[in-house]
């Protein structure tokens, strides 16, 4: 897909690029959603609204950096807006400097959709952040800016989503050693 030409098809409008654009990146989106909202039909409605507004905002798109990246910025801050929308708070526990460290083998025995299963496991707040700076790649600044809370907060979230990472898949690798015995 040649991505000047879909961009330009885009900005007059043309439904078959915006069909093209739908196709190749809904299921990306779909996996967005259900990785920060948890429940399938938000994550649809997240999609959908991400849609629109991609196809109404195109022409604000000045072909400056990565254009997936600012359609994926786009669904990521339609799922965050469900989240404010739906009036879920993230937890605010204050913490010291604490450390929390996951087995590195732990993680190693774990596929993709083990991983993501996991992480669907966590507290919202705690996924929230762990997707935006572990996944994503944001900054605790950004994520702090984004969610509108304070970078130690943001900070802590993830803590405390590694921490409780590590009781899941502590409790998981548990429970399948006792189905092996």
């Amino acid at each position: 897909m040649e991505v000047d030409k879909l961009i330009t098809g885009l900005k007059k409008g043309n439904r078959v690029d915006q069909k093209k654009l739908y196709d190749t990146y809904a299921p990306l989106f779909m996996s967005i959603g259900i990785r920060y909202l948890k429940n399938v039909e938000e994550a649809e409605d997240a999609l959908a609204e991400a849609f629109i507004k991609i196809f109404t905002k195109i022409t604000s798109y000045k072909n400056e950096g990565s254009f997936e990246g600012w359609i994926k910025r786009i669904m990521i801050n339609e799922c965050l807006m469900k989240i404010r929308k739906n009036k879920r708070n993230l937890l605010h526990i204050p913490l010291d400097d604490l450390e929390i460290a996951i087995d590195p083998e732990a993680i190693a025995r774990l596929n993709a959709d083990e991983l993501l299963q996991t992480i669907a496991e966590l507290p919202e707040g705690y996924r929230t952040i762990f997707n935006l700076y572990a996944i994503e790649g944001y900054k605790h600044r950004e994520i702090a800016e984004i969610l509108n809370i304070s970078i130690h907060t943001s900070k802590s979230q993830l803590i405390m989503a590694k921490k409780k990472l590590q009781s899941i898949l502590k409790k998981n690798q548990s429970a399948n050693n006792k189905k092996t015995m």
